[in-house]
């Protein structure tokens, strides 16, 4: 069954090399491959003929809008890693994502000529032998998580990006930015090309950051302890992170419907109105960004000089 199965898997790369084979593959330069080829270069350094849009996204970009950015010094990129895991019974799963699609979008107009890749939206965890319906996910091994950032922040390297950064939603993502960036600084440490990969821990700054902010500045007696993610309401919720969401998408907070259960609040705080919550995460957004652009300032301080 084994060889069967292995059989049928490589039909297709047979397939590919033979074709390759026939038209001299993507890179030949004779033949009717070499030709398409070239012209396709040609056709990709061709001056824009039509506007571009205000993005910050590199997926929502024209090829040759993101090539004139990179020649406009956009070479700053952030790699946003969330996930999708069991928030219990009010935010939906994919938490951390929208948590990311919004602050990416404030960093990188704030930082300036910066781009967002497409958001890693898995993070790490088992699955292991064991059904269980409706438990939360899909996830990604360890390995197949650190070998994703490693790959993607190399490929960005290889687009003409300069300064790669790596920041996480969620604490358990931490390890695999890390190793991915720390291997990518290792294995390009001679080249010429200085390209700098680093982790910017200090983007996960829920229980060090926001926590005290609105607990000791602006005085929210929430119920939740200073560094956990569980509090009075026995949820892993916080208000910090609801304000965040409401301003995103207040569905993904289902607020509507925790207003008419009688249900709108939190670890002891009721929500006021909608509009309360999201200028509170207004609030909270402003000060995450604020911190993690502080930590990367502090980074560049320490980059050799061009």
């Amino acid at each position: 069954m084994r060889t069967t199965l292995m059989a049928w898997l490589a039909m297709p790369l047979l397939a590919a090399s033979a074709s390759a084979q026939t038209t001299g593959g993507a890179g030949g330069a004779g033949g009717a491959g070499g030709a398409a080829q070239a012209a396709r270069a040609a056709a990709a350094n061709k001056p824009r003929t039509i506007d571009g849009i205000n993005t910050v996204w590199l997926e929502e970009l024209t090829q040759p809008e993101f090539r004139d950015l990179i020649k406009d010094g956009y070479t700053t990129v952030l790699i946003m890693t969330g996930g999708v895991e069991n928030n219990d019974g009010n935010l939906s799963m994919n938490k951390h994502n929208i948590n990311n699609k919004l602050l990416g979008e404030m960093m990188a107009r704030k930082m300036g000529k910066t781009l967002v890749a497409p958001l890693v939206t898995l993070e790490p965890g088992n699955a292991g032998p064991t059904i269980q319906p409706g438990r939360a996910g899909p996830m990604l091994s360890q390995a197949t998580y650190t070998a994703l950032l490693f790959d993607m922040g190399n490929y960005l390297r290889s687009m003409g990006f300069k300064e790669i950064y790596y920041m996480g939603d969620s604490g358990g993502n931490g390890r695999g930015m890390q190793t991915a960036a720390d291997s990518l600084t290792k294995v390009y440490a001679d080249s010429p090309d200085k390209v700098s990969f680093k982790h910017i821990a200090e983007y996960y700054n829920h229980t060090s950051v926001i926590q005290p902010y609105l607990q000791n500045e602006l005085k929210i007696p929430e119920g939740i302890k200073i560094g956990a993610s569980t509090g009075t309401s026995g949820l892993h919720e916080e208000l910090g992170i609801d304000a965040t969401m409401a301003l995103a998408d207040p569905q993904s907070i289902r607020f509507a419907q925790r207003v008419k259960a009688g249900q709108a609040e939190i670890n002891g705080i009721k929500f006021e109105s909608l509009k309360w919550l999201q200028e509170l995460g207004r609030k909270v957004a402003e000060l995450r960004v604020t911190t993690t652009i502080n930590a990367i300032t502090a980074y560049r301080a320490t980059l050799p000089k061009p």
